[in-house]
């Protein structure tokens, strides 16, 4: 283990960045040491986005200086920040699925020049895969086989094989399962000992304590001057990025004494292996837990009428439904918030108000003419429920936060005024003020008589917010009860190693 050097190898200084009113940098300070992590943390809409993509040659700064080894140098292009040394793994991985690992880590330049071929990529490949511990995966074989977590880190190779001198990772553990994320932070981790400077963009709070070293909060645009993790506690980072103390994460659990909302027997659908059974009550929060691929997805997307039940009993509200379609979940009274919001959850390109209104257009339109008095009115109701600034409604969703563009992903639903709310992951890539918000809008609407079923990879949440947990692992449930009456050990048993599994009850 390489000790971090004393000096800052990257530094930025006063760097300031305005997009039309929106200012996104306001005189922020940066630095990074070689040989150590560097946890970038802030609200959305705080800054992260443009101190990266200032850093990657995407963005020209409108003031400001950047340093590397004492030298002044001009990040102006992509090619520019390579050449420097600097690295980016974004949130949307970069790679191309129908080529080979080797091809994707050497895509664009690699260690040599002249003639190759397919063996001399191969052998050219294995070392950086090394580095980031696939040693164990053919170079040869096409990406798109790959696990998402060995995706994550043939990014990483990539970069390595660059020579990159600077990695910046923007949320990498995002989208993974706890033992895929514990590969990951294993490989930062170990860059970082070999004396590469490591930026480490994340929402997840306990990684912070396990592979950082110190920590810059971005806060409205500005920098707060480092601090070692080792002085820092979870409350106090929390206060670090809100200015603010925050007073609860989860709100109080309800009561979930109303009527019978949904009904499943036996019920059965690809992705899972063997038939399930669960019930929902009015007022119900219930959490679905598991690593992702555990099988909860499937069953969410089969309610939303997205897959087919193969075999079972669905009844809502009573009646017995066959759900073949989107539009027949709607019609019962289902409503489905995707877990990944940018490809199916919104229209990224479209006004604030328009994606509220999107799922009730026949609500709003007659004649075949949209009455835009009726559709403000029931966006103004929206927005005010989910506060949802009224400035922000003409502003196309791209633009807003990942906190805001949640609240928007769950609010369109509510135009529709449905029984049963399924929600993917709700706070993936939301910070933790925003978290907060969207766990109290969540259990407001519950406390009014919606039914909300979500799936969460995140243990914390699990508990946090659910009312009644059902863990599942690979494919099965493996467990249901009041969440009052399991343990955090217990239900992270049943989705890693449950007990069933291991004794072949369930096989």
């Amino acid at each position: 283990m390489r000790a971090p050097t004393a000096e800052p190898y990257l530094k930025v200084r006063g760097l300031s960045r305005r997009y039309g009113n929106v200012i996104a940098l306001r005189d922020a300070d940066f630095e990074v040491r070689l040989g150590e992590v560097m946890a970038l943390l802030g609200e959305n809409g705080a800054g992260k986005s443009t101190l990266v993509k200032v850093l990657a040659g995407l963005v020209a700064p409108d003031k400001g200086v950047i340093s590397i080894a004492g030298n002044e140098v001009r990040l102006d292009s992509p090619a520019r920040s390579r050449e420097a040394g600097i690295a980016v793994v974004q949130q949307e991985l970069s790679l191309v699925p129908s080529l080979s690992v080797a091809e994707n880590l050497f895509l664009g330049g690699g260690p040599f020049s002249g003639a190759w071929s397919r063996r001399r990529l191969v052998r050219h490949a294995q070392p950086f895969l090394r580095l980031v511990g696939l040693e164990h995966v053919d170079p040869a074989s096409p990406v798109e086989l790959l696990a998402v977590a060995e995706r994550q880190l043939t990014e990483i190779a990539r970069l390595l094989a660059r020579d990159a001198r600077v990695l910046i990772l923007d949320e990498p553990t995002a989208a993974l399962s706890d033992v895929e994320i514990t590969r990951i932070k294993r490989v930062v981790r170990a860059l970082a000992d070999e004396g590469r400077a490591v930026i480490y963009v994340t929402h997840r709070l306990g990684e912070v304590f396990e592979i950082a070293d110190r920590v810059t909060v971005l806060r409205n645009g500005s920098g707060v001057p480092p601090i070692e993790v080792k002085d820092l506690t979870i409350d106090s980072l929390v206060e670090q990025m809100l200015g603010r103390r925050l007073e609860q994460m989860f709100p109080p659990h309800g009561n979930a004494t109303g009527d019978v909302l949904l009904r499943l027997e036996e019920v059965e659908t690809e992705g899972l292996h063997e038939p399930i059974s669960l019930t929902l009550r009015s007022g119900e929060m219930l959490g679905l837990a598991g690593q992702l691929g555990s099988g909860a997805e499937f069953l969410l997307r089969a309610l939303a009428g997205r897959q087919p039940f193969t075999s079972g009993d669905v009844e809502v509200g009573g009646t017995k439904l066959r759900l073949h379609s989107v539009r027949h979940a709607i019609r019962a009274g289902i409503a489905y918030c995707s877990g990944d919001r940018k490809r199916d959850g919104l229209f990224a390109i479209r006004s604030v108000s328009e994606n509220l209104s999107a799922p009730a257009v026949k609500r709003v339109t007659q004649g075949g003419w949209i009455m835009r008095r009726r559709e403000a009115e029931l966006v103004r109701s929206l927005a005010g429920f989910f506060r949802v600034d009224p400035a922000r409604l003409p502003h196309t969703v791209k633009t807003l936060s990942g906190g805001n563009q949640q609240k928007i992903a769950l609010g369109k639903w509510m135009s529709i005024e449905p029984r049963i709310l399924l929600v993917e992951e709700p706070t993936m890539g939301v910070d933790v003020g925003a978290r907060a918000e969207i766990y109290a809008h969540l259990r407001r609407l519950a406390d009014d008589g919606l039914g909300v079923i979500f799936t969460s990879s995140d243990l914390p949440e699990v508990m946090g917010l659910s009312d009644t947990i059902a863990t599942f692992f690979r494919g099965r449930l493996i467990h249901q009860a009041a969440a009052g009456t399991m343990t955090e050990e217990e239900v992270l048993r049943d989705v890693t190693h449950p007990a069933e599994m291991q004794s072949g009850v369930a096989s």
